[in-house]
């Protein structure tokens, strides 16, 4: 069910991305993030525990005018030792709608934005010479920005994220990050 509905959005956004390319006002754009990622760790029966880690994020996709898109992401939220016996890994990809709305002459200078879509998160644990495992999740999610665009082809953002993910029967992991964004559109 999980695979299908994520398999739907991928197929609707290329469908819409192809209409978006027949037309002349819409700009292709890829974005590279990085920044801080604060994982919650809630473990049935045994409590919870949270730790940060560098969060990077590459996304792309199509702006089908000055507020509208979609976009495709790859990110790695978490990735850990502890101790050196245990490791646990959270990354994922994802598809979604975004929003923009610009404060400055000609789409440029202060913006806010926001997006929301699907994400296909999977966990990895390692106890060294134990066990290891991997699981994922597919759930909302959600975020915010604020930023400058320099030019019609460069800006730079501020950006929240809420990610969250049931994997491995017991565990529930939600990743919020705060990353600056360098975004290029061509």
């Amino acid at each position: 069910m999980k695979k299908t509905l994520v398999l739907s959005c991928v197929l609707a956004l290329a469908g819409l991305s192809n209409v978006a390319l027949a037309a002349d006002d819409g700009q292709g754009f890829v974005r590279a993030e990085v920044g801080n990622s604060d994982v919650d760790i809630d473990i049935a029966g045994f409590g919870s525990d949270s730790d940060d880690d560098t969060g990077y994020s590459l996304r792309g996709g199509w702006w089908f005018n000055a507020n509208f898109g979609v976009e495709a992401f790859y990110s790695t939220l978490y990735d850990e030792s502890q101790g050196g016996d245990v490791t646990f890994e959270l990354s994922g990809y994802g598809v979604g709608a975004v929003a923009k709305k610009n404060f400055g002459a000609n789409n440029s200078g202060f913006f806010i934005s926001g997006r929301a879509g699907v994400s296909h998160l999977e966990g990895r644990i390692n106890l060294e010479d134990i066990a290891h495992g991997k699981d994922s999740s597919d759930r909302v999610y959600f975020g915010a920005g604020v930023g400058y665009d320099f030019s019609d082809v460069f800006g730079l953002s501020l950006n929240y994220d809420l990610y969250e993910a049931d994997v491995f029967d017991d565990f529930s992991v939600d990743a919020e990050t705060l990353t600056l964004g360098a975004e290029v559109r061509f």
